[in-house]
């Protein structure tokens, strides 16, 4: 199963950590783990490279780990779109979670 655990400061989203396989098929051949995985490296890759900013990742790829913290004193700016981003990371998940409730689950921590 893929937990994705979003973490909170308030209301603010500061980051995540999605870790496992879905189970739905075998490695290299699941359409969920590919489509979380998609969707987890273009969230990281629009705060991290297009927004410049250097959120910490960390990849733990033997046990199909990558979390991200974003970091703080951004400016509104940045702050809001990063908001914007991990929020609709979770509702993405969140509707592949109402569509696969036994390979994938999303929280808020």
């Amino acid at each position: 199963m893929i937990t994705a655990s979003f973490h909170t400061e308030g209301k603010k989203l500061t980051g995540f950590q999605v870790e496992g396989h879905s189970g739905l098929a075998s490695a290299g051949e699941d359409i969920l783990c590919a489509a979380v995985t998609s969707a987890v490296r273009l969230t990281e890759c629009a705060i991290n490279d297009v927004l410049g900013l250097e959120a910490g990742v960390k990849m733990k790829p033997e046990k199909a780990l990558i979390s991200l913290k974003l970091p703080g004193g951004l400016s509104q700016t940045n702050d809001s779109f990063c908001q914007n981003l991990l929020t609709g990371l979770m509702l993405y998940l969140s509707q592949l979670q109402e569509e696969y409730p036994e390979n994938i689950i999303v929280m808020e921590v």
